[in-house]
Protein backbone atom coordinates (compact mmCIF):
# COMPACT_ATOMS: atom_id res chain seq x y z
CA UNK A 1 0.00 0.00 0.00
CA UNK A 2 1.07 3.47 -0.73
CA UNK A 3 0.02 3.83 3.01
CA UNK A 4 2.94 2.19 3.93
CA UNK A 5 4.84 3.16 0.16
CA UNK A 6 3.38 6.87 0.20
CA UNK A 7 4.31 9.07 3.53
CA UNK A 8 3.41 13.11 3.29
CA UNK A 9 5.38 15.16 1.85
CA UNK A 10 7.74 17.71 3.95
CA UNK A 11 9.68 20.80 4.23
CA UNK A 12 13.13 20.28 2.80
CA UNK A 13 16.07 21.60 4.78
CA UNK A 14 18.14 23.99 3.10
CA UNK A 15 21.25 21.93 1.21
CA UNK A 16 24.10 21.60 3.58
CA UNK A 17 27.34 23.54 2.41
CA UNK A 18 30.12 20.75 1.25
CA UNK A 19 32.69 19.71 3.71
CA UNK A 20 35.34 21.74 1.49
CA UNK A 21 33.34 24.94 2.31
CA UNK A 22 33.42 23.89 6.20
CA UNK A 23 37.08 23.24 5.90
CA UNK A 24 37.58 26.91 4.81
CA UNK A 25 35.32 28.70 7.03
CA UNK A 26 37.76 27.35 9.83
CA UNK A 27 40.28 30.07 7.92
CA UNK A 28 38.29 32.38 9.09
CA UNK A 29 40.19 35.13 12.03
CA UNK A 30 38.57 38.33 14.12
CA UNK A 31 39.21 41.29 11.85
CA UNK A 32 39.76 38.94 8.75
CA UNK A 33 36.75 39.91 7.46
CA UNK A 34 34.70 43.37 7.96
CA UNK A 35 31.46 44.84 5.86
CA UNK A 36 29.91 48.16 5.75
CA UNK A 37 26.38 48.25 4.17
CA UNK A 38 26.15 51.38 2.07
CA UNK A 39 22.85 51.07 0.81
CA UNK A 40 20.36 48.89 2.75
CA UNK A 41 18.58 46.23 1.00
CA UNK A 42 14.69 45.43 1.21
CA UNK A 43 12.55 42.47 2.58
CA UNK A 44 13.63 40.32 5.70
CA UNK A 45 15.32 37.19 3.46
CA UNK A 46 18.96 36.56 2.32
CA UNK A 47 20.85 33.65 0.10
CA UNK A 48 21.12 30.68 1.62
CA UNK A 49 22.85 27.70 0.40
CA UNK A 50 21.91 26.39 -2.93
CA UNK A 51 20.27 29.78 -3.72
CA UNK A 52 21.39 31.40 -7.00
CA UNK A 53 23.11 34.79 -6.71
CA UNK A 54 23.46 37.81 -8.92
CA UNK A 55 25.42 40.68 -8.22
CA UNK A 56 27.89 43.00 -9.26
CA UNK A 57 31.35 42.91 -7.55
CA UNK A 58 34.10 45.62 -7.97
CA UNK A 59 37.47 45.31 -6.59
CA UNK A 60 39.29 48.52 -4.81
CA UNK A 61 42.91 48.22 -3.41
CA UNK A 62 42.34 50.38 -0.35
CA UNK A 63 43.74 53.27 -2.00
CA UNK A 64 41.03 52.98 -4.37
CA UNK A 65 42.17 51.79 -7.05
CA UNK A 66 40.11 49.52 -9.37
CA UNK A 67 41.62 46.40 -9.85
CA UNK A 68 38.41 44.62 -11.75
CA UNK A 69 35.21 45.04 -11.83
CA UNK A 70 31.74 43.93 -13.71
CA UNK A 71 29.87 47.41 -14.29
CA UNK A 72 30.65 48.94 -17.44
CA UNK A 73 31.73 52.31 -16.32
CA UNK A 74 34.58 50.64 -14.31
CA UNK A 75 36.39 48.80 -17.39
CA UNK A 76 33.41 45.73 -17.40
CA UNK A 77 31.60 44.33 -19.71
CA UNK A 78 27.95 45.31 -17.72
CA UNK A 79 27.39 41.29 -16.92
CA UNK A 80 26.56 40.62 -13.40
CA UNK A 81 28.14 37.43 -11.43
CA UNK A 82 25.92 34.32 -11.32
CA UNK A 83 27.01 32.04 -8.54
CA UNK A 84 25.35 29.45 -6.63
CA UNK A 85 26.07 29.27 -3.00
CA UNK A 86 27.71 25.89 -1.55
CA UNK A 87 27.90 24.86 -5.63
CA UNK A 88 30.08 27.34 -7.39
CA UNK A 89 33.64 28.14 -6.65
CA UNK A 90 34.42 30.93 -4.84
CA UNK A 91 36.39 32.96 -2.50
CA UNK A 92 36.20 32.40 1.02
CA UNK A 93 34.90 36.58 1.53
CA UNK A 94 32.38 36.17 -0.62
CA UNK A 95 31.31 32.61 0.28
CA UNK A 96 31.10 34.32 4.11
CA UNK A 97 29.63 37.46 3.17
CA UNK A 98 27.16 37.11 0.43
CA UNK A 99 24.52 35.19 3.03
CA UNK A 100 24.47 38.76 4.62
CA UNK A 101 22.99 40.38 1.76
CA UNK A 102 19.66 41.38 1.28
CA UNK A 103 17.99 42.08 -2.06
CA UNK A 104 18.98 45.48 -3.09
CA UNK A 105 21.95 45.94 -0.86
CA UNK A 106 25.09 47.20 -1.48
CA UNK A 107 27.59 46.69 0.91
CA UNK A 108 31.64 47.01 0.99
CA UNK A 109 33.90 44.20 2.34
CA UNK A 110 37.24 44.58 3.43
CA UNK A 111 39.35 40.88 3.74
CA UNK A 112 42.98 40.38 3.89
CA UNK A 113 44.77 38.22 1.85
CA UNK A 114 43.94 35.25 2.85
CA UNK A 115 39.91 35.81 2.41
CA UNK A 116 40.32 36.32 -1.45
CA UNK A 117 42.51 35.24 -3.88
CA UNK A 118 45.51 35.20 -1.49
CA UNK A 119 44.06 32.20 0.23
CA UNK A 120 46.20 29.23 0.03
CA UNK A 121 44.95 26.40 -2.40
CA UNK A 122 42.19 28.94 -3.51
CA UNK A 123 39.87 27.52 -5.87
CA UNK A 124 39.90 30.32 -8.31
CA UNK A 125 42.68 31.97 -10.25
CA UNK A 126 43.75 35.44 -11.26
CA UNK A 127 46.47 36.93 -13.42
CA UNK A 128 49.58 37.26 -12.64
CA UNK A 129 49.54 41.41 -12.26
CA UNK A 130 46.53 40.52 -9.41
CA UNK A 131 47.57 42.44 -6.15
CA UNK A 132 46.88 38.62 -4.18
CA UNK A 133 49.16 39.37 -0.72
CA UNK A 134 47.17 42.98 -0.76
CA UNK A 135 44.13 43.61 1.75
CA UNK A 136 41.30 44.97 -0.64
CA UNK A 137 37.82 46.25 -0.59
CA UNK A 138 34.98 44.17 -1.98
CA UNK A 139 32.15 46.27 -3.11
CA UNK A 140 28.82 43.78 -3.91
CA UNK A 141 25.31 44.73 -5.19
CA UNK A 142 23.18 41.78 -4.44
CA UNK A 143 20.49 42.65 -7.60
CA UNK A 144 18.36 39.24 -6.69
CA UNK A 145 18.79 35.36 -5.32
CA UNK A 146 16.74 32.72 -6.77
CA UNK A 147 16.01 28.92 -5.92
CA UNK A 148 17.46 27.04 -7.87
CA UNK A 149 15.60 23.83 -9.20
CA UNK A 150 17.97 21.40 -11.49
CA UNK A 151 21.33 21.29 -10.65
CA UNK A 152 22.74 22.51 -14.06
CA UNK A 153 21.07 25.72 -13.52
CA UNK A 154 18.28 25.02 -16.67
CA UNK A 155 15.37 25.50 -14.36
CA UNK A 156 15.67 28.54 -11.35
CA UNK A 157 12.59 29.96 -9.70
CA UNK A 158 12.58 33.29 -8.37
CA UNK A 159 9.95 34.07 -5.59
CA UNK A 160 7.94 37.67 -5.66
CA UNK A 161 5.26 36.94 -3.68
CA UNK A 162 5.72 34.26 -0.38
CA UNK A 163 3.07 31.58 -0.46
CA UNK A 164 1.31 29.82 2.66
CA UNK A 165 1.59 26.66 3.97
CA UNK A 166 4.73 24.31 3.76
CA UNK A 167 3.01 21.45 1.12
CA UNK A 168 3.69 21.71 -2.62
CA UNK A 169 2.24 19.53 -5.37
CA UNK A 170 3.77 16.21 -6.57
CA UNK A 171 2.38 13.28 -8.39
CA UNK A 172 -0.51 13.32 -8.84
CA UNK A 173 -1.92 16.43 -7.35
CA UNK A 174 -4.56 17.91 -9.34
CA UNK A 175 -2.92 22.24 -10.30
CA UNK A 176 -4.50 25.19 -11.06
CA UNK A 177 -2.41 28.36 -11.80
CA UNK A 178 -2.01 31.42 -13.32
CA UNK A 179 0.64 31.23 -15.90
CA UNK A 180 2.24 33.89 -18.49
CA UNK A 181 5.17 32.92 -20.53
CA UNK A 182 7.88 35.51 -22.39
CA UNK A 183 10.82 34.97 -24.06
CA UNK A 184 14.50 35.98 -22.72
CA UNK A 185 13.82 39.49 -24.65
CA UNK A 186 10.77 39.91 -22.98
CA UNK A 187 8.79 39.52 -26.13
CA UNK A 188 5.06 37.76 -24.38
CA UNK A 189 4.92 34.55 -26.08
CA UNK A 190 1.10 33.28 -24.34
CA UNK A 191 -0.96 34.35 -21.34
CA UNK A 192 -3.12 32.19 -19.04
CA UNK A 193 -4.36 35.49 -16.53
CA UNK A 194 -8.05 35.29 -17.39
CA UNK A 195 -11.09 33.61 -17.28
CA UNK A 196 -10.17 30.34 -16.26
CA UNK A 197 -6.60 29.34 -14.73
CA UNK A 198 -4.78 26.55 -15.94
CA UNK A 199 -5.06 23.34 -14.81
CA UNK A 200 -3.47 20.00 -15.28
CA UNK A 201 -2.58 16.93 -13.47
CA UNK A 202 0.79 16.89 -12.04
CA UNK A 203 3.60 14.12 -14.07
CA UNK A 204 0.72 14.22 -17.19
CA UNK A 205 3.46 16.02 -19.20
CA UNK A 206 0.49 18.57 -19.56
CA UNK A 207 3.04 21.63 -18.99
CA UNK A 208 6.79 21.38 -20.28
CA UNK A 209 9.04 19.76 -17.99
CA UNK A 210 10.74 22.52 -16.55
CA UNK A 211 7.76 24.66 -16.11
CA UNK A 212 6.14 21.50 -13.61
CA UNK A 213 9.81 20.79 -11.92
CA UNK A 214 9.46 25.11 -10.48
CA UNK A 215 5.70 24.27 -9.88
CA UNK A 216 6.91 21.62 -7.59
CA UNK A 217 8.65 24.04 -5.38
CA UNK A 218 5.47 26.63 -4.71
CA UNK A 219 3.21 26.67 -2.69
CA UNK A 220 -0.57 27.45 -2.39
CA UNK A 221 -0.52 31.20 -3.46
CA UNK A 222 3.14 31.78 -4.11
CA UNK A 223 3.69 33.80 -7.34
CA UNK A 224 7.13 33.33 -8.43
CA UNK A 225 9.21 33.55 -11.77
CA UNK A 226 10.41 30.42 -13.62
CA UNK A 227 13.42 30.52 -16.11
CA UNK A 228 13.57 27.42 -18.08
CA UNK A 229 16.14 27.08 -20.81
CA UNK A 230 15.30 25.21 -23.69
CA UNK A 231 17.24 21.58 -22.32
CA UNK A 232 13.77 21.48 -20.19
CA UNK A 233 11.83 23.04 -22.80
CA UNK A 234 9.84 20.03 -23.76
CA UNK A 235 6.48 20.26 -25.84
CA UNK A 236 3.10 20.13 -24.00
CA UNK A 237 -0.65 20.68 -24.62
CA UNK A 238 0.22 23.79 -22.38
CA UNK A 239 3.00 24.78 -24.74
CA UNK A 240 3.07 23.22 -28.10
CA UNK A 241 5.50 25.03 -29.89
CA UNK A 242 9.17 25.62 -28.20
CA UNK A 243 11.71 25.93 -31.23
CA UNK A 244 13.72 28.15 -31.58
CA UNK A 245 13.27 29.52 -27.44
CA UNK A 246 16.49 29.30 -25.49
CA UNK A 247 14.87 30.73 -22.77
CA UNK A 248 11.10 31.51 -21.09
CA UNK A 249 10.58 33.46 -18.30
CA UNK A 250 7.37 31.78 -16.77
CA UNK A 251 5.03 34.15 -14.36
CA UNK A 252 3.48 31.85 -11.84
CA UNK A 253 0.36 32.15 -9.41
CA UNK A 254 -0.09 28.53 -7.99
CA UNK A 255 -3.83 29.15 -7.23
CA UNK A 256 -4.84 25.83 -5.64
CA UNK A 257 -4.04 22.41 -5.76
CA UNK A 258 -5.85 19.28 -5.01
CA UNK A 259 -3.97 16.48 -2.85
CA UNK A 260 -4.38 13.23 -4.93
CA UNK A 261 -2.84 10.17 -3.46
CA UNK A 262 -2.18 6.59 -5.86
CA UNK A 263 -2.41 4.40 -2.54
CA UNK A 264 -1.46 1.31 -3.78
CA UNK A 265 0.81 2.69 -6.06
CA UNK A 266 -0.79 0.86 -9.08
CA UNK A 267 -3.61 3.47 -9.25
CA UNK A 268 -6.54 1.13 -8.29
CA UNK A 269 -7.34 2.76 -4.90
CA UNK A 270 -7.38 6.73 -5.30
CA UNK A 271 -7.64 9.43 -2.66
CA UNK A 272 -8.72 13.11 -3.64
CA UNK A 273 -8.89 15.68 -1.22
CA UNK A 274 -11.48 17.66 -2.00
CA UNK A 275 -11.81 20.10 0.95
CA UNK A 276 -8.89 20.86 3.30
CA UNK A 277 -8.79 19.94 7.17
CA UNK A 278 -7.79 21.13 9.97
CA UNK A 279 -4.18 20.67 11.48
CA UNK A 280 -0.85 19.22 10.03
CA UNK A 281 -0.16 16.39 8.05
CA UNK A 282 0.62 13.48 9.50
CA UNK A 283 0.30 14.72 13.53
CA UNK A 284 -3.15 15.36 13.59
CA UNK A 285 -4.26 12.50 11.33
CA UNK A 286 -6.14 9.49 13.74
CA UNK A 287 -4.02 7.03 15.02
CA UNK A 288 -4.27 3.44 15.68
CA UNK A 289 -7.54 2.24 17.51
CA UNK A 290 -9.19 5.96 17.53
CA UNK A 291 -12.57 6.48 17.45
CA UNK A 292 -13.70 7.89 13.83
CA UNK A 293 -16.21 9.49 13.45
CA UNK A 294 -17.51 10.03 9.52
CA UNK A 295 -20.40 11.02 7.06
CA UNK A 296 -20.22 9.39 3.91
CA UNK A 297 -21.73 8.27 0.47
CA UNK A 298 -21.35 5.35 -1.25
CA UNK A 299 -21.45 4.87 -5.19
CA UNK A 300 -20.85 3.13 -7.87
CA UNK A 301 -18.77 3.92 -10.77
CA UNK A 302 -21.36 3.49 -13.24
CA UNK A 303 -23.04 6.28 -15.95
CA UNK A 304 -25.28 7.19 -13.10
CA UNK A 305 -23.10 7.32 -10.37
CA UNK A 306 -25.63 5.93 -8.43
CA UNK A 307 -26.12 6.24 -4.65
CA UNK A 308 -26.31 2.93 -2.87
CA UNK A 309 -25.73 4.47 0.71
CA UNK A 310 -25.46 7.53 2.65
CA UNK A 311 -25.00 8.43 5.90
CA UNK A 312 -26.83 11.19 5.54
CA UNK A 313 -30.28 9.80 4.39
CA UNK A 314 -29.94 5.89 5.18
CA UNK A 315 -28.57 6.51 8.67
CA UNK A 316 -30.73 9.30 10.25
CA UNK A 317 -28.58 11.64 9.59
CA UNK A 318 -26.51 10.20 12.01
CA UNK A 319 -22.11 9.72 11.18
CA UNK A 320 -20.58 6.44 11.18
CA UNK A 321 -18.51 5.13 14.18
CA UNK A 322 -15.92 2.68 13.94
CA UNK A 323 -12.65 2.13 15.71
CA UNK A 324 -9.95 2.39 13.06
CA UNK A 325 -7.69 -1.16 12.72
CA UNK A 326 -10.37 -3.66 13.90
CA UNK A 327 -11.45 -4.66 10.10
CA UNK A 328 -15.13 -3.16 10.58
CA UNK A 329 -15.16 -1.12 7.03
CA UNK A 330 -13.42 -1.64 4.30
CA UNK A 331 -10.18 -1.94 4.01
CA UNK A 332 -9.66 0.71 1.22
CA UNK A 333 -12.17 3.20 2.94
CA UNK A 334 -10.16 2.60 6.38
CA UNK A 335 -6.83 3.07 4.69
CA UNK A 336 -8.09 6.44 3.37
CA UNK A 337 -9.96 8.00 7.00
CA UNK A 338 -6.70 7.34 8.26
CA UNK A 339 -4.52 9.63 6.05
CA UNK A 340 -7.53 12.57 6.42
CA UNK A 341 -7.43 15.43 8.70
CA UNK A 342 -10.53 16.58 10.98
CA UNK A 343 -13.21 18.47 8.75
CA UNK A 344 -11.46 16.96 5.81
CA UNK A 345 -13.53 15.89 2.50
CA UNK A 346 -12.13 13.51 0.25
CA UNK A 347 -13.47 11.35 -3.11
CA UNK A 348 -12.23 8.22 -2.88
CA UNK A 349 -12.14 5.80 -5.58
CA UNK A 350 -11.84 1.73 -4.70
CA UNK A 351 -11.17 -1.64 -7.01
CA UNK A 352 -13.21 -4.12 -5.71
CA UNK A 353 -11.17 -6.26 -3.63
CA UNK A 354 -10.73 -3.33 -1.58
CA UNK A 355 -14.36 -2.38 -1.62
CA UNK A 356 -16.81 -4.91 -1.24
CA UNK A 357 -15.13 -8.08 -2.48
CA UNK A 358 -14.73 -9.07 0.81
CA UNK A 359 -16.52 -7.30 2.99
CA UNK A 360 -20.45 -7.66 3.28
CA UNK A 361 -21.98 -6.70 0.01
CA UNK A 362 -24.91 -3.94 0.47
CA UNK A 363 -27.92 -5.69 -1.61
CA UNK A 364 -27.77 -3.01 -4.24
CA UNK A 365 -23.57 -3.69 -4.78
CA UNK A 366 -23.19 -5.78 -7.58
CA UNK A 367 -20.01 -8.37 -7.19
CA UNK A 368 -16.89 -7.03 -8.45
CA UNK A 369 -18.30 -3.50 -8.43
CA UNK A 370 -15.67 -0.37 -8.86
CA UNK A 371 -17.36 2.39 -6.21
CA UNK A 372 -16.54 5.64 -4.92
CA UNK A 373 -16.89 7.21 -1.78
CA UNK A 374 -17.17 10.94 -0.91
CA UNK A 375 -16.05 11.02 2.97
CA UNK A 376 -15.75 13.52 5.58
CA UNK A 377 -14.22 13.21 8.80
CA UNK A 378 -16.20 15.07 11.00
CA UNK A 379 -13.44 14.08 14.19
CA UNK A 380 -12.46 11.54 16.26
CA UNK A 381 -11.38 10.13 19.69
CA UNK A 382 -7.62 9.20 20.44
CA UNK A 383 -7.18 5.68 22.19
CA UNK A 384 -7.19 6.42 26.11
CA UNK A 385 -3.88 6.53 27.56
CA UNK A 386 -4.32 5.09 30.61
CA UNK A 387 -0.41 5.72 32.17
CA UNK A 388 -0.61 7.31 35.50
CA UNK A 389 -4.14 6.54 36.08
CA UNK A 390 -4.73 4.54 39.75
CA UNK A 391 -6.60 0.80 39.92
CA UNK A 392 -9.90 1.73 40.56
CA UNK A 393 -9.71 4.79 37.74
CA UNK A 394 -8.57 1.50 34.93
CA UNK A 395 -11.47 -0.73 36.00
CA UNK A 396 -13.63 1.39 35.81
CA UNK A 397 -13.02 2.66 32.50
CA UNK A 398 -12.57 -1.55 31.87
CA UNK A 399 -16.71 -2.08 33.10
CA UNK A 400 -17.13 0.74 31.08
CA UNK A 401 -15.75 -0.63 27.66
CA UNK A 402 -16.99 -4.13 28.77
CA UNK A 403 -20.68 -2.78 28.00
CA UNK A 404 -20.53 -0.77 25.27
CA UNK A 405 -20.89 -2.99 22.23
CA UNK A 406 -21.55 -0.91 19.59
CA UNK A 407 -23.82 -2.13 16.05
CA UNK A 408 -21.65 -1.67 12.81
CA UNK A 409 -23.66 0.12 10.11
CA UNK A 410 -21.84 -1.54 6.86
CA UNK A 411 -22.53 -5.51 7.25
CA UNK A 412 -24.31 -7.50 9.51
CA UNK A 413 -25.10 -6.63 13.04
CA UNK A 414 -25.28 -10.40 14.14
CA UNK A 415 -21.48 -10.93 13.19
CA UNK A 416 -20.53 -7.58 13.99
CA UNK A 417 -21.28 -7.99 17.05
CA UNK A 418 -19.33 -11.26 17.57
CA UNK A 419 -16.31 -9.81 16.17
CA UNK A 420 -16.73 -6.80 18.36
CA UNK A 421 -17.03 -8.38 21.51
CA UNK A 422 -13.79 -10.42 21.26
CA UNK A 423 -11.97 -7.16 19.93
CA UNK A 424 -12.89 -5.22 23.14
CA UNK A 425 -11.63 -7.73 25.03
CA UNK A 426 -8.66 -7.58 23.47
CA UNK A 427 -8.63 -4.17 24.05
CA UNK A 428 -9.27 -4.40 27.49
CA UNK A 429 -6.46 -7.14 27.99
CA UNK A 430 -3.86 -4.93 26.05
CA UNK A 431 -4.76 -1.97 28.27
CA UNK A 432 -4.17 -4.00 31.46
CA UNK A 433 -0.43 -3.28 30.77
CA UNK A 434 -0.45 -0.40 33.27
CA UNK A 435 -2.33 -1.97 35.87
CA UNK A 436 -0.64 -2.96 39.22
CA UNK A 437 -2.84 -4.22 42.12
CA UNK A 438 -1.77 -3.13 45.56
CA UNK A 439 -3.05 -5.04 47.70
CA UNK A 440 -4.63 -9.04 47.68
CA UNK A 441 -8.54 -7.39 47.12
CA UNK A 442 -7.47 -5.58 44.11
CA UNK A 443 -5.30 -8.59 43.09
CA UNK A 444 -8.52 -10.92 42.81
CA UNK A 445 -10.19 -8.72 41.39
CA UNK A 446 -7.80 -8.23 38.27
CA UNK A 447 -7.26 -11.72 38.01
CA UNK A 448 -11.04 -12.51 37.58
CA UNK A 449 -11.03 -9.38 34.82
CA UNK A 450 -8.45 -10.82 32.59
CA UNK A 451 -9.20 -14.11 33.04
CA UNK A 452 -8.31 -15.36 29.70
CA UNK A 453 -4.79 -13.70 29.95
CA UNK A 454 -4.13 -14.80 33.18
CA UNK A 455 -5.91 -18.69 33.12
CA UNK A 456 -6.01 -19.77 29.69
CA UNK A 457 -7.86 -22.29 30.43
CA UNK A 458 -10.75 -21.06 32.74
CA UNK A 459 -13.69 -22.51 31.24
CA UNK A 460 -15.70 -19.95 31.56
CA UNK A 461 -13.36 -17.65 29.35
CA UNK A 462 -13.30 -20.49 27.06
CA UNK A 463 -16.69 -20.76 26.63
CA UNK A 464 -17.27 -16.85 25.65
CA UNK A 465 -14.30 -16.97 23.17
CA UNK A 466 -15.82 -20.12 21.11
CA UNK A 467 -19.58 -18.08 21.07
CA UNK A 468 -17.74 -15.35 20.24
CA UNK A 469 -15.89 -17.70 17.72
CA UNK A 470 -19.21 -19.16 16.79
CA UNK A 471 -20.82 -15.67 15.84
CA UNK A 472 -18.02 -14.58 13.86
CA UNK A 473 -18.86 -18.09 11.25
CA UNK A 474 -15.17 -19.62 12.90
CA UNK A 475 -16.52 -22.90 13.57
CA UNK A 476 -13.20 -25.23 14.01
CA UNK A 477 -12.21 -22.30 16.45
CA UNK A 478 -15.53 -22.17 17.97
CA UNK A 479 -15.40 -26.15 18.28
CA UNK A 480 -11.49 -26.39 19.71
CA UNK A 481 -13.19 -24.14 22.41
CA UNK A 482 -16.02 -26.08 23.95
CA UNK A 483 -14.00 -29.35 23.48
CA UNK A 484 -10.97 -28.04 25.53
CA UNK A 485 -14.09 -27.28 27.95
CA UNK A 486 -14.97 -30.94 28.90
CA UNK A 487 -11.36 -32.20 28.77
CA UNK A 488 -10.37 -29.72 31.69
CA UNK A 489 -13.90 -29.25 34.14
CA UNK A 490 -15.88 -32.36 33.57
CA UNK A 491 -18.92 -30.48 34.98
CA UNK A 492 -18.75 -28.13 31.88
CA UNK A 493 -19.87 -31.08 29.17
CA UNK A 494 -23.78 -30.35 29.55
CA UNK A 495 -22.63 -26.64 28.63
CA UNK A 496 -19.85 -27.24 25.92
CA UNK A 497 -22.87 -30.05 24.83
CA UNK A 498 -24.98 -27.85 24.27
CA UNK A 499 -23.05 -25.01 22.83
CA UNK A 500 -21.49 -27.87 20.13
CA UNK A 501 -25.05 -28.53 19.36
CA UNK A 502 -25.89 -25.21 18.59
CA UNK A 503 -22.31 -25.07 16.55
CA UNK A 504 -24.07 -28.41 14.40
CA UNK A 505 -27.12 -26.74 13.80
CA UNK A 506 -25.14 -23.26 12.06
CA UNK A 507 -23.05 -25.56 9.72
CA UNK A 508 -26.58 -27.45 8.86
CA UNK A 509 -28.22 -24.19 8.24
CA UNK A 510 -25.51 -23.09 5.80
CA UNK A 511 -25.15 -26.80 4.22
CA UNK A 512 -28.54 -26.31 3.30
CA UNK A 513 -28.69 -22.79 2.14
CA UNK A 514 -25.74 -23.46 -0.26
CA UNK A 515 -27.98 -26.48 -1.57
CA UNK A 516 -30.79 -25.07 -2.20
CA UNK A 517 -28.59 -21.85 -3.69
CA UNK A 518 -26.75 -24.46 -6.19
CA UNK A 519 -29.48 -27.50 -6.44
CA UNK A 520 -29.79 -28.38 -9.91
CA UNK A 521 -27.35 -26.00 -11.25
CA UNK A 522 -24.65 -28.60 -12.24
CA UNK A 523 -26.74 -31.38 -13.35
CA UNK A 524 -28.45 -29.94 -16.63
CA UNK A 525 -26.85 -30.57 -20.27
CA UNK A 526 -24.94 -27.59 -21.88
CA UNK A 527 -27.18 -25.09 -23.19
CA UNK A 528 -30.04 -25.81 -20.36
CA UNK A 529 -30.89 -23.47 -17.69
CA UNK A 530 -30.44 -25.00 -14.46
CA UNK A 531 -33.15 -23.34 -11.75
CA UNK A 532 -32.96 -23.93 -8.06
CA UNK A 533 -34.90 -26.85 -6.43
CA UNK A 534 -36.69 -26.67 -3.20
CA UNK A 535 -35.82 -27.58 0.26
CA UNK A 536 -35.11 -31.79 0.37
CA UNK A 537 -37.73 -33.06 2.78
CA UNK A 538 -35.02 -35.24 4.79
CA UNK A 539 -33.34 -32.24 4.79
CA UNK A 540 -36.34 -30.39 6.44
CA UNK A 541 -36.66 -33.80 8.79
CA UNK A 542 -33.05 -33.65 10.10
CA UNK A 543 -33.36 -29.63 11.07
CA UNK A 544 -36.56 -30.15 12.76
CA UNK A 545 -35.60 -32.78 15.31
CA UNK A 546 -32.73 -30.37 15.44
CA UNK A 547 -35.15 -27.45 16.85
CA UNK A 548 -36.78 -30.11 19.36
CA UNK A 549 -33.45 -30.63 21.27
CA UNK A 550 -33.84 -28.71 24.91
CA UNK A 551 -31.42 -26.05 26.09
CA UNK A 552 -28.75 -27.01 28.59
CA UNK A 553 -28.32 -25.62 31.74
CA UNK A 554 -25.82 -22.57 32.23
CA UNK A 555 -22.39 -22.61 33.22
CA UNK A 556 -22.80 -20.42 35.85
CA UNK A 557 -25.65 -21.09 37.95
CA UNK A 558 -24.81 -18.30 40.03
CA UNK A 559 -24.96 -15.52 37.24
CA UNK A 560 -27.17 -16.17 34.46
CA UNK A 561 -26.93 -12.45 32.62
CA UNK A 562 -23.22 -14.13 31.77
CA UNK A 563 -24.41 -17.02 29.24
CA UNK A 564 -27.78 -15.46 27.23
CA UNK A 565 -26.21 -16.39 24.31
CA UNK A 566 -26.09 -19.98 25.50
CA UNK A 567 -30.15 -20.34 25.52
CA UNK A 568 -30.62 -18.01 22.40
CA UNK A 569 -31.48 -19.45 19.23
CA UNK A 570 -28.24 -19.70 17.02
CA UNK A 571 -27.55 -16.42 15.02
CA UNK A 572 -28.64 -16.10 11.58
CA UNK A 573 -25.36 -16.33 9.18
CA UNK A 574 -25.49 -13.08 6.98
CA UNK A 575 -23.26 -12.74 3.84
CA UNK A 576 -20.60 -11.06 5.89
CA UNK A 577 -19.21 -14.78 6.77
CA UNK A 578 -19.21 -15.72 2.87
CA UNK A 579 -17.88 -12.44 1.93
CA UNK A 580 -15.31 -11.81 4.57
CA UNK A 581 -11.99 -14.00 4.59
CA UNK A 582 -12.00 -16.49 7.58
CA UNK A 583 -12.36 -15.04 10.93
CA UNK A 584 -9.63 -17.45 12.05
CA UNK A 585 -7.29 -15.59 9.91
CA UNK A 586 -8.36 -12.10 11.24
CA UNK A 587 -8.30 -13.06 14.75
CA UNK A 588 -4.99 -14.76 14.27
CA UNK A 589 -3.68 -11.62 12.99
CA UNK A 590 -4.31 -9.75 15.89
CA UNK A 591 -3.26 -12.14 18.07
CA UNK A 592 -7.03 -13.16 19.60
CA UNK A 593 -6.89 -16.54 18.98
CA UNK A 594 -4.78 -16.63 22.34
CA UNK A 595 -5.97 -13.43 23.96
CA UNK A 596 -2.94 -12.72 24.79
CA UNK A 597 -2.12 -8.83 25.39
CA UNK A 598 -0.88 -7.27 22.42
Amino acid sequence: MAEAEETEQVPQKKKTESDDDKSRRKKLVPGGLMKAVIRPGGGDSSPADGDQVIFHCTVRTLDGVVVESTRSGLGGNGTPTRHVLGKSKMILGLLEGIPTMQKGEIAMFKMKPELHYGEEDCPLSVSDSFPVDAELHFEIEMIDFSKVISEDLGVVKKVTDEGQGWESPREPYEVKAWISAKAGDGKLILSHTQGEPVCFTFGNSEVPKGLEMGIGTMSRGEKAVIYVSKHYLTKSPFMPMVEGLEEVHFEVELVHFIQVRDMLGDGRLIKRRIRDGRGDFPMDCPLHDSLLRVHYKGMLLNEGKTVFYDTRVDNDGQPLEFSSGEGLVPEGLEMCVRLMLPGEISLVTCPPDYAYDKFARPASVPEGAHVQWEIELLGFEMPKDWEGFNFREIMTDVEKIKGTIPVLELGETEVARGYKTVLISVQVLREFNHVHPQDDDEGKEFADTRVLDGNPVHVKALYRRGMAYMSAGDFDEARNDFNKMMSIDKSSEPNAKAALLKLKQKEQEIERKARKQFKGLFDKRPGEIAEVGAIDKEEDEILGENREIGDSKDLDSDNEEDHVAADAPPPRKSFFSHLWPTGRRIFRAIGVERCSIL
